[in-house]
């Protein structure tokens, strides 16, 4: 309950001057599954502070400032040092758009994504390994220690020029090099989609989600077996265009754009090969989080 906690901190003292805070029982229902990669801590963290606006009437104007506080929230109680996309596209999501996000001037650009005969395939494939927290904080690091060789404040700030100077220069160790290449080619690849998107071109959206994924197993090393045995599977259906992990890797989920007519397909050649227990949705892109009267 840290987020309920850190948000009550933040708002009630504004909405409450006086008088004593009355507690409430309270009951989260969830479909998004935990451990999933899929953001469930930063939903939990966006309805709670809608459930406060809406018990106090007390309605935050300055959405980003919402996803900030969500945000903190994780990094004080969750303990992990998390950027601040999955709070934003809780917040501010669009209805069939994507979010090309600056995670530096929290500016944001709706991409749509309105192409009737594809869909997302969501696959869980309920493996999570422990390495995850640890892991997620030590690739931090080591990008931070990239930015350090680089002297750039962050990645965002990086080119492939300059890493590949400092590499052929024996400045930089290999491992760091090659996380340092996944955030560069990532933040590259992130900007093609947002035109490609914007053009209609899901073919070659399709392509990028690919490279993504390799990027991640290779370079960035946080697949792990279950992951890209799903991502193969996945690919060898006729009428998937891209498949690739999502979330902090070493287990969760992948994400598959695939044409409608093919989503069995792609069921049944999982279910018969996958060697785990996968669960499949297939998801649209929605709205941001909003209060539901009964």
């Amino acid at each position: 309950m840290g987020q309920l906690r850190q948000r009550s901190d933040r708002m009630l003292p504004k909405c409450v001057p006086i008088g004593i805070v009355v507690g409430f029982d309270a009951v989260i229902l969830s479909s998004v599954p935990l451990g999933g990669g899929l953001s469930s801590s930063a939903s939990l963290e966006v309805a709670t502070y809608s459930f406060i606006e809406a018990i106090t009437g007390n309605i935050t104007i300055q959405l980003v400032h919402k996803a900030m506080v969500c945000q903190k929230a994780e990094h004080i109680f969750a303990g992990v040092p998390c950027g601040i996309m999955d709070q934003f596209i809780s917040v501010m999501g669009i209805e069939g758009h994507a979010l090309l996000i600056d995670c530096k001037s929290l500016n944001y650009d709706p991409v749509p994504l309105t192409e009737s005969n594809y869909v997302f395939l969501i696959t869980n494939s309920n493996v999570n390994h422990e390495l995850s927290s640890s892991q997620y904080q030590l690739r931090r690091y080591q990008c931070e220690e990239a930015s350090d060789l680089l002297n750039v404040p962050s990645l965002r700030s990086a080119t492939m020029d300059n890493l590949s100077k400092v590499h052929s220069n024996g400045e930089i160790n290999e491992i760091t090099y090659k996380r340092a290449r996944h955030v560069i080619t990532e933040i590259e690849r992130t900007k093609t989609a947002a035109d490609v998107l914007k053009r209609g071109d899901y073919k070659t959206f399709g392509q990028l989600m690919n490279d993504s994924h390799n990027s991640l197993r290779d370079d960035f090393e946080v697949s792990c077996p279950e992951l890209d045995q799903l991502v193969e599977l996945a690919r060898r259906v006729p009428g998937v265009l891209g498949s690739r992990m999502t979330g902090g890797g070493f287990g969760g989920c992948t994400v598959t754009l695939v044409d409608k007519t093919a989503i069995n397909s792609v069921v049944n050649v999982i279910n018969s090969e996958y060697k785990g227990n996968p669960k499949f949705y297939t998801v649209l892109p929605s709205c941001g989080a909003k209060i539901v009267k009964l």
